[in-house]
């Protein structure tokens, strides 16, 4: 089998449709809200997959053993429970090593894979587009490199079976990795080629969008992100489902306000690929272009799931990935989205006092939209400037530039002059100052 056909047919089988899973973690302090279930969002993941949850198991433990994931007596403890439960594959909540997956499957004889890679196989599944498609490629080649040693034990195996030697059967297994990881390299430098070109293409969509107010919604992974750009623009072009990751490609519309006077203004709303914790290092660098999107945006909306009890934590999640994309001192209004749903009201009051400022909404009811909408209004509004301007009556260039980007302009002659009243986003009227002629603003 090539190296190509052999990384598909290594990634299709982390699949998990119809597979029967054992879940294992390591409950590490600090890890875990006090009440929390500890596996209940890797069931969350494995249900996304397409698996069923047939037992769990966790231990208190400072930090995973090197070679049990578990301590010993707990690691057998795993075996005999997910070989009683009939499972086909166990779940690990955290990344493990080649050593502990080994240690793993050769005890219980059952294919074992981990957080990153259950994670990675869900977008692989969710990519739609080319751009996403390339990024959950790059991420999956970078998250296998390092791992590629473990599929070619089995050439051991055989050759000092059939009385080839240990040491023969040793160089030609370390001869195939070192080919698959230089194939698996240059597929790596192609991936990231192509996605320079379309990041490229990205940025300059972005800044051809440049003097319109961008807002961009942000969060934790099913809090509703798709349903509220949905309510807020009035379509129903975002696809939703009550899974996690239900998208993973940005989307961009329109919201366009008018106020009591008719001014009229737009701002873009963009919604971004959801948040998970501990979220696998590489795919949060593949992704990274897709953030960008979020990176230039004049106003995050921070979007929480309100009838979660993990809301704050997973708040807490968004942010650290906020962080790792530099953007933690963006603008920001949390949404706390599906109040429409049974709160405990302890787990509301904490919301209410950790995090400000913040807006209450239902996008499936469409309660507390008309006073997000309004916030954003303000906002839009705080970045314009209501100006006149005076400039040759012959300056056709201005004056159609004004009616193209300026809101309720309002247009008198005096002479051979224009008298232009209009607001105007602060790019824009830079814009008009550096055209050639004369013009006064006031």
């Amino acid at each position: 089998m090539s190296s190509n056909n052999q990384s598909r047919h290594d990634r299709a089988e982390l699949a998990l449709a119809d597979e029967r899973c054992f879940l294992v973690g390591a409950e590490i302090p600090g890890r875990y809200q006090a009440g929390e279930e500890p596996l209940s969002e890797l069931a969350e993941l494995i249900d996304t997959a397409g698996g069923a949850v047939v037992g769990t198991l966790t231990q208190k433990i400072d930090r995973p053993t090197t070679r049990y994931y578990l301590g010993k007596g707990k690691f057998y403890d795993l075996v005999d429970a997910a070989i009683a439960a009939q499972a086909e594959t166990i779940v690990v909540d955290d990344d493990i090593t080649p050593a502990q997956l080994s240690t793993i499957e050769e005890a219980a004889r059952m294919k074992v894979i981990d957080r990153s890679e259950v994670i990675l196989d869900i977008f692989r599944h969710r990519a739609r587009s080319l751009p996403a498609q390339l990024q959950v490629e790059l991420a999956q080649l970078q998250y296998e490199l390092p791992r590629l040693a473990r599929k070619w034990t089995h050439l051991e195996r055989v050759s000092g079976g059939i009385g080839t030697g240990v040491g023969s059967s040793r160089g030609g297994g370390e001869a195939q990795i070192e080919v698959d990881r230089r194939l698996v390299r240059k597929r790596i430098a192609r991936l990231r080629q192509e996605l320079t070109v379309i990041n490229e293409r990205r940025n300059r969509e972005v800044e051809a969008r440049a003097r319109v107010f961008k807002v961009c919604l942000v969060g934790y992974t099913n809090a509703g992100k798709s349903s509220l750009q949905n309510r807020l623009t009035g379509g129903e072009e975002a696809f939703v489902e009550n899974r996690l990751f239900a998208t993973l490609d940005t989307l961009t519309r329109q919201m366009t306000f008018v106020n009591a006077k008719s001014r009229s203004s737009i701002a873009l709303l963009s919604d971004t690929v959801g948040f998970i914790r501990r979220l696998p290092h590489h795919l949060v660098a593949s992704f990274h272009a897709t953030l960008a999107e979020a990176a230039q945006a004049d106003l995050l909306l921070i979007v929480l799931d309100s009838a979660d009890p993990r809301a704050l934590m997973q708040t807490q999640a968004v942010r650290e990935t906020l962080a790792d994309i530099g953007m933690a001192e963006r603008e920001s209004l949390y949404v706390f989205n599906k109040i429409d749903l049974p709160r405990d009201e302890a787990t509301l009051a904490r919301l209410r006092e950790n995090l400000t400022p913040a807006v209450e909404v239902s996008a499936q009811t469409g309660a507390g939209i008309d006073a997000l909408r309004e916030l954003i209004y303000r906002r839009v509004i705080a970045r314009q400037n209501r100006v006149t301007l005076r400039f040759s009556s012959g300056d056709g260039r201005r004056l159609a530039l004004i009616n193209q980007f300026g809101a309720d302009p309002q247009i008198a002659y005096d002479g051979d002059e224009i008298v232009a009243e209009v607001t105007l986003a602060a790019a824009d009227l830079e814009r008009l100052k550096r055209l050639p002629g004369e013009m006064s603003a006031d």
